[in-house]
């Protein structure tokens, strides 16, 4: 990546210092005007044009983005265009007063000057230079854009059964039914009606997991009936020592989203929160619809910390599911608010 972008940095000042030249060098085919003089502005010319030019790029690169181009974008863009045509000519004006200084003009240059560079004409020209040099940028910067955000694209949809094939790892992972099976084996010597449901909970998962896997998206009630399963089969195993607490606003049942997300989250709170508390905890899944927009916050008893041998699968899955399919509009946040760990999926719905 670094290497990418000193190539790019390199590029630029090549083509800076190329065409800059070309340009200053159109002086050198004026047969009214001496070596000395050509020689002269050429230098300054080409000094001056890298220079200014320079300092406007430095300017757009940190105020104008070309993927979020506002009216204010435009504004600022349409102000520094006027200051650097404004710098421009008067750099050239200074550039004139500096040659006087040191040598002096013959008469053939300066009835060519008066004839050929008046006021209007070379604040014309500085208009038209600079106007054409920031369309080539903006139009360069614009290629390169769309291009990043097509190979992204193009990344993105590559990797979409990677991610979901993750996911099926991350949710009903070899631990998890292993231990289940386990659990239910040693359930069924002190409760056979009550193994069965939990085999037929365990069948669910599995047979959710499996069909949903290639699904982009399912109402949200399927995903809380998921959760419901995974927790009864968690609690067997955690007891009393697992608290499980709903919130589910009825307006947000019927919204689609990512299957399995929010049985990450609350598997995730399960595994690295409430089993390693000596006295347990509570989890508390909630579901909100606020302006426009939908609200998933899983809350569990516990601190943040996150093992260095973790892998941060669930983690990544989740936040990889939601930009497939919403792109930059979805976020996702894990924090630790008064000794509590707080999952945040937002969602908007326009």
């Amino acid at each position: 990546m670094e290497l990418k972008k000193t190539y790019k940095e390199l590029l630029f000042w090549v083509l800076q210092f190329v065409a800059w030249t070309m340009i200053g060098a159109v002086g050198f085919v004026i047969p009214e005007l001496s070596p000395t003089y050509k020689w002269f502005s050429f230098i300054l010319s080409v000094a001056i044009s890298i220079g200014i030019t320079s300092a406007y790029r430095f300017y757009l690169k940190r105020n104008i983005d070309i993927n979020n181009f506002t009216k204010t974008s435009f504004v600022k863009l349409m102000l520094a265009f006027i200051f650097c045509v404004v710098l421009f000519y008067q750099a050239s004006v200074l550039a004139d007063k500096i040659y006087d200084l040191f040598y002096t003009k013959t008469e053939e240059e300066i009835a060519w000057i008066k004839a050929n560079v008046s006021f209007v004409q070379n604040f014309i020209s500085c208009t038209i230079t600079i106007l054409i040099w920031t369309c080539i940028y903006l139009g360069v910067k614009f290629i390169l854009a769309v291009n990043k955000n097509r190979a992204e694209s193009l990344a993105l949809s590559a990797t979409l059964k990677e991610a979901q094939l993750n996911t099926l790892k991350g949710q009903v992972n070899p631990h998890f039914m292993f231990n289940s099976l386990n659990n239910i084996r040693g359930l069924m010597l002190e409760d056979v009606d009550k193994s069965r449901e939990m085999i037929t909970k365990l069948s669910d998962m599995l047979q959710y997991a499996l069909s949903k896997n290639t699904v982009d998206l399912i109402v949200l009630q399927e995903e809380i009936e998921m959760v419901d399963n995974y927790i009864a089969l968690a609690k067997i195993q955690m007891e009393d020592r697992l608290v499980y607490e709903k919130k589910i606003a009825a307006e947000t049942l019927s919204i689609s989203i990512p299957p399995m997300i929010i049985q990450l989250l609350v598997e995730n709170a399960a595994k690295h929160g409430i089993s390693n508390l000596k006295n347990g905890g509570t989890i508390v899944l909630e579901t909100l619809f606020n302006n426009n927009e939908l609200q998933v916050i899983v809350t569990n008893t516990g601190k943040l910390s996150i093992s260095k041998n973790s892998t941060k699968l669930g983690l990544k899955n989740i936040r990889q599911r939601l930009r497939l399919v919403y792109g930059p509009k979805a976020s996702f946040s894990l924090e630790e608010i008064n000794e509590e760990v707080v999952a945040t999926i937002k969602i908007p719905m326009a």
